[in-house]
C-alpha cells in the first residue's frame, strides 16, 4: 500500500475584483452540497490525508455548505468511523485565465468565528460547476509523478 499525505504550500487568501464568470461561480457554489467520492487518476491503494483532516473514506458522504456573500462555509463529517462533527473554512474562487477556463478553488479552514491558526489553506483546479455538480481537482506528486485526487460534489 503507497502511503499519500500531502501538506500543500500555505496559501494565503487575498480579496480582489471579480469577474463576471467568478460571480457566476458563486451564485452556482451557493448552498448544499455532498461530497460523493473521491477517486484517483492512477489505479492502486493509497492513504490519503485530505485538507490534512481525514481519508478520504471520512471525507465521503460528507455535506458542505457554501455562503458566497461572506466567502464562509461548513462541511460536516459523518461517519462514525473518524472524527465527525463540522469544520469551518473561509473560501475564494479565482480566475487564471479566462481563455482556458481555469479557476482555483482557495480553501481556507478556521474556527467557528472565521479565525485561521496558522493562516494556510489549500488550493484546488475548479474542474467543473453546475447547478448540480461540482469536482475539484488537486495535483500532487508521488514517487516524482504527478498523481490527480478528484473530489465530486453533487448539490443537494
Amino acid at each position: 500500500m503507497k502511503k499519500l499525505s500531502f501538506l500543500l504550500l500555505a496559501v494565503f487568501l487575498v480579496g480582489c475584483g471579480s469577474s463576471k464568470v467568478v460571480r457566476e461561480s458563486k451564485k452556482e457554489i451557493k448552498g448544499n452540497w455532498v461530497l460523493n467520492s473521491v477517486n484517483y487518476d492512477n489505479a492502486g491503494t493509497y492513504e490519503v490525508t485530505l485538507l490534512n483532516d481525514a481519508s478520504k473514506e471520512c471525507f465521503e458522504q460528507s455535506t458542505w455548505s457554501f455562503v458566497p456573500n461572506n466567502n464562509t462555509g461548513i462541511y460536516s463529517i459523518a461517519n462514525t468511523n473518524c472524527a465527525t462533527g463540522d469544520r469551518y473554512f473561509n473560501f475564494t474562487i479565482q480566475e487564471v485565465d479566462a481563455n482556458s477556463g481555469l479557476y482555483h478553488f482557495l480553501l481556507k479552514p478556521t474556527d467557528a468565528k472565521g479565525k485561521s491558526a496558522n493562516n494556510a489553506g489549500f488550493r484546488f483546479r475548479l474542474s467543473q460547476l453546475s447547478e448540480s455538480v461540482m469536482q475539484w481537482q488537486q495535483t500532487v506528486s508521488v514517487d516524482g509523478s504527478p498523481f490527480i485526487i478528484n473530489m465530486n460534489f453533487t448539490k443537494l
